[in-house]
């Protein structure tokens, strides 16, 4: 797993090293490991040497490391032109140190002329005590060069961009790339489309870092977590996971659902609705019956997609919920709890898992808000449960304040039914065995991977989606 710190605890622990080390040192080692992302992304089109770099130089810690950055880069013979947003402010070794390495310096009219003809531009803006939307000159300077397609290498973070939130308001960068210092941030996380590739260079914040505010699941934690059967196990020891799942309005739901379960375990799937027919004639092997009050026993149960908010499909919820085994709670399942007091309280402490979008969460615990990590923390909190929180980056809370945090590397997942798909791998992880906050983890991962993997450049659908999770499952067993 890889650890996720806001920006104070950042600054805390920076403020400890830097009293450690010698004056300038840090920044140094900063701007040099941000020079050999630089050297990098120019020497993908051809030579280093030659090549024209514009540096966004705002005031403050990052403008230096800016600066410095491009006193690295020319004595690799990279001509060097600084844009200084805040002259006065700008960081007095830095820029005495690329003017004697032979840099040029120029104002925000000149700069946007520079920057228009420059191979890379890095934006040393703002940090992460930056906070709100950019201010003239440089909004304008940013929307030029996103308007020209010049790449930009961020310091840090995309400027413009909340570092704890990932929340725009108003201009901010857009970078192809992100080098950032001593710990990752949730902008990182939370807004990776905004920064790109985001590089970590170490300079010795690791051992003054407190415990993370959240984390991400590397490949290895789920491909090593992932249930596979052994020579003693047979259909029931794997877990036997119920979907409770569409109707003749939606019986599509029930399909997909029943169908992600059957292909994410080498168990056994138990499905419980209207749309028994359709999901045998889908997926034979799915032991489906009419009637939840029909179903033998489970280890878990993935209940809501599709099954109605009326009195029927209380009955279907609350009969799960009665079954007292792990729970995975979705569409439908959530609007029924926010509308049934009674049906919340009684998931309070149990293994379960919720998994609603923005609009969901807002009917159940209240508006998400800019800060998503804060709100599933809150959710959780407030529930009782295990809450995953829909949507670009995942957020997936437990009750006790621990957080993951999985951000999809593409949006082809944004799709009708996607959902369902999920809601049946969350489901088959908990009848594994697998407690919920990483059940909901390892299927997040899946699930996205499985989307790419299904698109492949291209909407796919979420039968599409489906169809690709042992494609999945391979990739991240390293298969």
């Amino acid at each position: 797993m890889r650890g996720v710190w806001t920006a104070q605890q950042v600054r805390d622990a920076e403020a400890v090293l830097l009293d450690r080390t010698p004056d300038g040192a840090l920044m140094r080692r900063a701007a040099f490991g941000l020079a050999v992302h630089a050297r990098r992304m120019l020497a993908a089109d051809g030579q280093v040497a030659g090549r024209r770099v514009v540096l966004l130089v705002g005031a403050g810690n990052n403008g230096g490391d800016a600066l410095w950055a491009g006193v690295e880069l020319r004595r690799r013979g990279v001509g060097v032109t600084a844009v200084l947003l805040d002259a006065a402010r700008a960081h007095p070794a830095g820029l005495a140190a690329l003017g004697r390495a032979g840099g040029r310096f120029v104002d925000a009219d000149a700069g946007l002329v520079a920057a228009l003809g420059a191979d890379l531009v890095i934006d040393g803006i703002v940090g992460i005590s930056g906070h709100g939307a950019l201010r003239e000159p440089a909004a304008r300077l940013v929307a030029a060069v996103d308007h020209a397609g010049v790449p930009v290498l961020a310091v840090d973070l995309p400027s413009g961009v909340d570092p704890d939130t990932g929340a725009v308001d108003g201009p901010a960068v857009t970078a192809a790339a992100t080098v950032t210092f001593g710990a990752l941030k949730p902008v990182h996380v939370l807004a990776a489309h905004r920064c790109g590739e985001v590089h970590l260079v170490d300079i010795g914040l690791g051992p003054l870092l407190p415990e993370p505010h959240a984390v991400v699941l590397e490949v290895a934690d789920v491909g090593g977590r992932w249930p596979v059967p052994g020579p003693g196990d047979d259909k029931y020891t794997q877990g036997v996971v119920g979907i409770a799942a569409g109707s003749a309005t939606y019986p599509g739901a029930a399909v997909l659902a029943a169908g992600a379960a059957t292909l994410a375990t080498s168990g056994m799937v138990r499905f419980a609705g209207s749309a028994a027919a359709g999901v045998r004639d889908h997926w034979p092997e799915v032991v489906a019956s009419e009637s939840i009050m029909d179903a033998d026993r489970t280890q878990a149960w993935s209940v809501g997609p599709g099954i109605g908010v009326d009195d029927a499909g209380r009955a279907v919820l609350a009969e799960a919920i009665a079954r007292e085994v792990p729970l995975c709670v979705d569409a439908d399942g959530i609007s029924l709890l926010a509308k049934h007091s009674d049906l919340r309280a009684a998931l309070r402490g149990r293994q379960v898992v919720v998994t609603p979008h923005d609009r969901e969460f807002a009917r159940v615990a209240g508006e998400v808000g800019d800060d998503r990590i804060a709100a599933a923390r809150r959710a959780a909190a407030e529930l009782g449960v295990t809450v995953l929180l829909k949507g670009n980056a995942t957020v997936v809370a437990d009750p006790d304040g621990r957080v993951l945090v999985h951000p999809a590397t593409s949006s082809w997942a944004a799709t009708a039914g996607s959902g369902d798909v999920l809601t049946g791998i969350i489901g088959s992880l908990l009848a594994a065995g697998f407690e919920p906050w990483w059940a909901a983890g390892c299927a997040a991962h899946v699930h996205a991977l499985a989307s790419e993997l299904a698109a492949r450049g291209a909407p796919a659908p979420a039968s599409r989606l489906q169809a690709a999770i042992p494609a999945a499952i391979r990739s991240v067993r390293g298969v």
